[in-house]
């Protein structure tokens, strides 16, 4: 029988191989968090992230079925995240197409409107798909592809109702 020189230093209750498994499922869980938030910060506009499951009633010492749990639900999470948003850059791939079909054929597209947000830029800008001349275009068959100059000026911050008297402070 051989003789320890160092005592091993152990969480009471917890075995070596458990303290193992436990590092393991918390870098798990930590990648798969970064993951997510990664996921959903790729995407613009951005995704919504699904809600987590409620947590326990303050801090406590995970058990090693609990942290399995914790890890699968993320993981689901994750995988459901992606699909949203493989989903999300094929509705603005079939959009940036439908833009330059526009710019082609703009008369087998008529009053068609495309934003940005449907392209996934930001901005306020649109593709609108218009008789030149009005009417008369329209008779006539003259067709074009409208490109807003983007997001309207002038837009008023409040409504004038929801604006303190001139002679009082705003609220703070």
């Amino acid at each position: 029988m051989s003789v320890l020189e160092r005592p091993i230093h152990t969480t009471p209750g917890v075995g070596v191989d458990e303290r193992a498994a436990r590092r393991t499922l918390r870098e798990q869980i930590a990648r798969l968090d970064r993951d997510l938030v990664a996921v959903a910060t790729s995407a613009l506009p951005r995704l919504a992230v699904p809600p987590a499951a409620a947590g326990g009633a303050g801090p406590r010492l995970l058990s090693l079925g609990e942290l399995e749990r914790t890890r699968d639900e993320l993981a689901a999470r994750t995988h459901a995240l992606r699909e949203a948003r493989r989903e999300h850059a094929d509705r603005q791939a079939a959009a940036r197409l439908l833009v330059e079909r526009m710019l082609l054929a703009p008369s087998e597209h008529k009053w068609l409107r495309v934003s940005n947000a449907d392209l996934g830029e930001p901005g306020c800008k649109s593709y609108h798909v218009r008789p030149r001349l009005g009417v008369i275009g329209m008779l006539a068959g003259w067709w074009h592809v409208k490109v807003s100059s983007g997001c309207p000026l002038g837009v008023p911050e409040a409504a004038p109702s929801a604006r303190p008297p001139a002679n009082q402070p705003c609220p703070p």
